[in-house]
């Protein structure tokens, strides 16, 4: 039996449960993944419907927390890192001023994996569903998981 592709992204439990925090506080919300400018490259958590998601721009995955949390990143920084599952993670320090959890003295941090050549190959055979796709009704196969260990085979922060 295909396993189908690996999920393009996941998140630690300690970012899970702070994401869980944020979706009582707030409800629903959603991630984009910076591209560098004002906040650095760093993921980006706004409530469902404060950031207008582009045409162009590619669903990474949904992160299985609560109902689901829809993770995209822009089209030609995703051509950059489509063979880096994205890993969400929390570390202390103050983040981006527009991110939900700013004011919680935390900030989410993303963490790169680089996916196996088998996975790469699952990868290439599934199709990559951009924003103008989502709102046709596209929706990914997999659900990014809860990952124990940010570490594992991730590149550190700042490099």
């Amino acid at each position: 039996m295909d396993p189908g592709p690996p999920p393009g992204v996941v998140i630690t439990a300690g970012a899970a449960e702070l994401l869980a925090r944020l979706q009582d506080r707030h409800g629903p919300v959603m991630f984009h993944q910076s591209g560098g400018c004002c906040d650095g490259s760093s993921p980006m958590c706004y409530p469902l419907g404060d950031f207008i998601v582009g045409d162009r721009d590619v669903l990474l995955g949904v992160l299985d927390v609560k109902d689901g949390v829809s993770v995209w990143i822009s089209g030609p920084q995703y051509e950059t890192w489509k063979h880096t599952q994205l890993v969400i993670d929390v570390v202390p320090g103050r983040g981006g001023g527009f991110s939900l959890e700013a004011p919680e003295g935390v900030r989410f941090l993303s963490r790169g994996r680089v996916f196996t050549d088998d996975e790469q190959a699952a990868l290439r055979a599934a199709p990559v569903i951009t924003g103008a796709d989502y709102e046709r009704g596209e929706r990914p196969c997999v659900r990014g998981q809860v990952v124990t260990d940010a570490a594992f085979r991730t590149c550190p922060p700042g490099r």
